[in-house]
């Protein structure tokens, strides 16, 4: 088994920023890093589309709102895992957290938690009803892959930074929770390789 060493040098010293305001909703999201033949890849999903969600049919990181018997926003992180994926993230090691988001463009209030896991090889997964697909993005890749997308929402069409996944684009909030993770995995490597 791995000690990912790697990954945890990205979060070494760093303390999340914490902004979740009373009465505000609250979100968490897991970050979920597998070692899979020689390489870290990182578990995103593509959300089923649904009619009010305002990330139906996007990219994300499995996860969702905290619910009044969640104990904290980790243990919200390890139950949407579970619900949307079939993994439980207590057999996985917590590699720390990032900071706090809100939506900048949603109309959704609340409050999203990024915490980050890692475990060696993909385990086995059981989809929900509101996971269309998974992706296990090579972290390699996802660090060049930075770009631009047009998009249209909320009525305008509007440029934004993304990854891009083989045909899937990563943009909006999750590309937002993944950028400090994704940009300091790309300057560790480029580090490496000088």
């Amino acid at each position: 088994m791995t000690d990912f060493e790697d990954l945890r040098a990205l979060l070494h010293g760093r303390t999340p920023l914490f902004d979740a305001p009373e009465g505000v909703p609250q979100a968490a999201v897991a970050l979920l890093i597998a070692e899979f033949e020689r390489r870290r890849e990182l578990l995103l999903i593509r959300r089923a589309e649904r009619a009010g969600d305002p990330w139906s049919g996007h990219m994300a990181l499995p996860g969702g709102r905290r619910e009044a018997h969640d104990p904290d926003l980790f243990d919200t992180a390890l139950r949407e895992t579970a619900e949307e994926v079939g993994v439980d993230l207590r057999r996985a090691l917590h590699l720390g957290g990032l900071d706090d988001l809100r939506p900048v463009t949603a109309p959704a209030r609340v409050v999203v938690r990024p915490f980050v896991f890692a475990m060696s090889g993909r385990p086995d997964l059981a989809l929900s009803d509101e996971v269309a697909r998974v992706v296990w993005a090579p972290l390699d890749e996802l660090a060049r892959s930075r770009s631009t997308t047009e998009v249209f929402h909320q009525g305008a069409l509007r440029t934004m930074p993304c990854y891009r996944v083989g045909e899937d684009i990563v943009w909006g909030m999750t590309q937002r929770i993944l950028e400090p993770f994704v940009e300091g995995w790309r300057v560790r490597n480029a580090r490496s390789e000088s």
